[in-house]
């Protein structure tokens, strides 16, 4: 297949155009790259799919030096004209939208960031393959969609109709984007609710990270809501492995779906909601302490309240993920802590 993936200077974007180019796929890959967080771990990840910083430039393809079958672009997905170019020339037959402004607490204060991104950014990304003939649009939706449902584990077949953050909305708002493209002009779309990812090459501004580099460092880390947090941590290779599956198999509708009683995650449309977790949650304290175990040292902690916009609990329901695609993610906390780990160390050239 030839793939566009956004976001591949992205965690999950740089790993998942890896796993598809070494399948076969050919892929291009497309980034604004931001300054979010750390640029350099951005380009660092290009490079390791022979992506040179040196011969990046805005709105202009660039080949991998290691992959003949894998191309990037640095771009934004609000520049239509580019964008509508790039398809129009590519041909793609599949669309895998991983490109958005991340993070709930970031949000509290930078609202416009999400609008333009994860908005105004993906209705661009479903014209485009609505005018491109696109067989198949993946994109990553989040757990934290479901806001404030308590009912556990939870469920794609459940309502999610209020979420506590502005990025929550901004992801639910594109699974109904999506819908409406499904419906209108029959462009087949599968949503990916993420639960909490983590793995090497990870984002700086996630637990795992911000909790490694402070133990290493011999300063306290923030546990918030006191330590009474339950997550349900999925790591990347299995998040990868998920999306790879879906990709391949576009929704063809429910012919079961009625109207008289809306079953959330599908519709007579092609068009479907996942989730992708452990199925398996882990106590913060429990995270906390597998990191200790690893690095041999006890964290400082600062006990805090819970922060606006978080959820106490995420625990995925992944029966139809199982069902449909034969896939439930497996990797044990303490495994994917310890490769986690292992590659910062290396990465950052630590030894201690």
């Amino acid at each position: 297949m030839k793939i566009l993936i956004t976001g591949t200077a992205g965690f999950i974007g740089s790993h998942l155009a890896e796993t598809l180019i070494k399948r076969g796929d050919e892929v291009v890959g497309l980034d604004i790259i931001n300054d979010y967080y750390d640029v350099n771990l951005k380009y660092a990840r290009l490079k390791k799919s022979g992506i040179e910083k040196e011969k990046i430039q805005d709105n202009k393809l660039v080949n991998s030096y290691l992959h003949k079958n894998y191309k990037f672009i640095k771009v934004d997905l609000q520049n239509k004209e580019v964008l509508s170019e790039l398809f129009k020339n590519e041909q793609f037959d599949a669309v895998c939208n991983l490109a958005a402004q991340a993070g709930v607490r970031y949000s509290l204060s930078n609202p416009d960031a999400y609008i333009q991104s994860n908005i105004i950014g993906f209705i661009n990304i479903l014209e485009a393959c609505r005018y491109n003939k696109i067989k198949h649009l993946v994109y990553a939706s989040s757990s934290s969609v479901y806001g404030l449902n308590e009912k556990m584990p939870l469920s794609t077949h459940h309502n999610v109709d209020h979420p506590i953050s502005l990025y929550a909305a901004s992801k639910k708002s594109n699974e109904l984007m999506a819908h409406t493209y499904s419906q209108l002009f029959n462009l087949p779309t599968t949503g990916l609710r993420f639960f909490t990812v983590y793995g090497p090459w990870g984002r700086p501004d996630m637990a795992l990270f911000l909790f490694t580099k402070a133990i290493l460092n011999n300063e306290p880390i923030d546990v918030y809501n006191h330590g009474k947090m339950i997550r349900d941590f999925t790591y990347i290779d299995d998040i990868v492995e998920g999306i790879v599956r879906v990709i391949k198999n576009p929704p063809k509708g429910n012919p079961q779906w009625s109207g008289k009683q809306p079953e959330p995650s599908s519709s007579i449309a092609p068009y479907k909601i996942y989730n992708i977790g452990n199925n398996n949650p882990v106590k913060l304290m429990d995270f906390i302490a597998a990191i200790e175990k690893k690095l041999g040292k006890t964290a400082k902690k600062n006990m805090m309240p819970i922060q606006q916009g978080d959820v106490p609990a995420t625990f995925a329901d992944v029966d139809d993920l199982v069902k449909d695609m034969g896939y439930k993610p497996n990797t044990p906390i303490e495994e994917g802590i310890d490769n986690f780990i292992e590659w910062y160390l290396d990465y950052y050239n630590i030894s201690f």
